[in-house]
């Protein structure tokens, strides 16, 4: 899956505020699911593949002495996986993850990124390594799976202005991964007005006429945001724990 000196990079997205759980302060990717931080979970899914070679989790600065505290007790002695801040949005917190790469370890043309929401912890290993043999092909890669509902668009909120054909809609999940090189160019060359309108990486790619392949993700490769949501998450790591496959 690697080629020549090229550098797999994992970038965990771990800035998540609590706000929509309702109970707690606490930013998401720490709560627990089951016996450890959901953010844990989804960081060992990376550890376990043989072709990412280094985790980069980018969090509020508030909570980075807590993250840090978390790899020490449950990922004790792992010399690659970081942790360095995010940004007050997604895009800007993907920006200084990519940056903090390339300022501890230089950068190559043919590096990857794959950026990873850190409350997404079912992430299979298929999805990971279709996203990094997919990027062989483009310059970056949104997972994605079918819609399964009609979508319909409102421009003022109050009566539908269009029903695009559901067998053209997606719905995007991650990782989305970039050749990082790429990514910090495109992220750079656009204009204030358009990286405001920014609502994930792929988009940047989008408005700048690039081209984005698309990788088949999985309904199970679930985003934790509400409490409803955790309640899923512990029902599916339940049963997983019961068959025998535990995150």
């Amino acid at each position: 899956m690697k080629e020549g000196n090229r550098v797999n990079y994992a970038l965990v997205l771990a800035g998540g505020k609590g706000e929509r759980m309702g109970y707690t302060n606490m930013p998401k990717p720490y709560l627990l699911l089951g016996e450890k931080p959901i953010v844990i979970h989804t960081i060992e899914q990376f550890l376990i593949n043989k072709n990412i070679d280094k985790i980069v989790v980018c969090c509020a600065f508030d909570w980075v002495n807590y993250c840090k505290d978390l790899l020490k007790k449950y990922v004790p002695n792992n010399d690659n996986i970081y942790v360095t801040v995010g940004g007050k949005s997604r895009n800007e917190t993907i920006y200084n993850g990519c940056k903090f790469i390339i300022e501890q370890f230089g950068l190559n043309d043919k590096d990857i990124v794959l950026t990873h929401d850190a409350v997404r912890p079912f992430i299979s290993q298929r999805i990971i390594e279709d996203n990094l043999k997919k990027i062989q092909e483009y310059d970056a890669i949104s997972t994605v799976i079918s819609a399964t509902d009609t979508i319909v668009c409102s421009e003022d909120g109050n009566k539908i202005s269009k029903i695009p054909l559901r067998s053209e809609m997606y719905q995007a999940q991650t990782p989305q991964t970039f050749k990082l090189g790429k990514l910090i160019s495109v992220f750079e060359s656009l204009m204030e007005e358009e990286q405001k309108d920014l609502t994930d990486a792929c988009k940047a790619f989008v408005i700048n006429g690039e081209e984005v392949g698309l990788v088949m993700g999985k309904e199970s490769n679930i985003k934790i945001t509400k409490i409803f949501d955790l309640k899923i998450a512990n029902a599916i790591l339940k049963e997983r724990i019961t068959n025998g496959f535990n995150l």
